[in-house]
């Protein structure tokens, strides 16, 4: 008779030593970063550029550029963000082009017209100087890809944009929206003039950025509606600058001061 004792030991022995090996294939050493270092290697510096391809990109180059410095307006005076409190020269004009020209497309596509526009003060990111308008200014006061949203909101929720500039004591660019500024409230708030019925829904033209609660404007979250125009900021100010002679700046107040 065959002892089956051997066995069943040796098979124990190999059953113990196959899990084993199993976990120790399936174990990750903890391995973890100590340093990373990096090098900035200068390509334009380094390598010359080939001939042939800057035969091929010297024309493309000179079209752009040609482009880019054409004089399309004249600008009398600078229109600077750092100058103002509760609101700017530039942030007044640009409020004021955006609502203007988006309107422009609403209306050409069947759409009814946003009455207020509120973009963001650090959105600005130059200078327009006195003297010739290009091209290139609106790339550099604009040199993002921002395109103009329209928002529909409640009376409530602009009640909330003001409680917001109030809190954050920014000159951001507005348009279509004023109010009084008395004791740290907002008193006589109007919308084109009229005053602001929270019960009413009022179409708010803004950025793609703010619309997704940048710059921590979240009343933009409870919009009923979204319209994108596919309109960029950028190319709105080139068309203005190419329709117009002489650039005005309407500097009406939109936040006064009540003593």
């Amino acid at each position: 008779m065959v002892k089956l004792k051997k066995y069943r030991s040796l098979r124990k022995y190999f059953v113990f030593i196959l899990t084993f090996g199993i976990l120790v294939a399936c174990h990750r050493n903890p391995w973890t970063a100590t340093r990373v270092t990096g090098t900035k290697i200068a390509i334009a510096e380094s390598q010359p550029i080939d001939s042939t391809i800057e035969a091929v990109i010297q024309p493309y180059r000179q079209h752009i550029e040609k482009d880019l410095s054409t004089v399309l307006a004249y600008n009398p005076e600078p229109l600077d963000k750092s100058k103002g409190k509760w609101q700017t020269n530039i942030g007044c004009f640009m409020a004021d082009i955006t609502l203007e020209y988006v309107n422009k497309t609403l209306v050409q596509r069947g759409s009814a017209p946003a009455a207020i526009c509120l973009l963001n003060h650090g959105g600005i990111r130059a200078v327009i100087p006195q003297g010739d308008v290009t091209a290139r200014t609106a790339y550099e006061v604009m040199p993002f890809e921002n395109s103009v949203v329209v928002l529909a909101l409640k009376g409530t929720q602009i009640s909330a944009m003001v409680d917001y500039l109030l809190q954050e004591k920014k000159p951001h660019p507005l348009s279509g929206l004023s109010f009084t500024l008395h004791d740290n409230h907002a008193e006589s708030i109007l919308v084109q003039g009229i005053p602001l019925d929270e019960n009413k829904v009022y179409r708010v033209a803004t950025s793609d950025y703010l619309s997704n609660g940048g710059d921590n404007m979240t009343f933009f979250s409870k919009a009923l509606e979204t319209e994108q125009t596919d309109y960029k900021i950028r190319n709105l100010l080139i068309d203005y600058f190419k329709a117009t002679d002489t650039i005005r700046v309407n500097s009406t107040p939109r936040i006064s001061i009540k003593e």
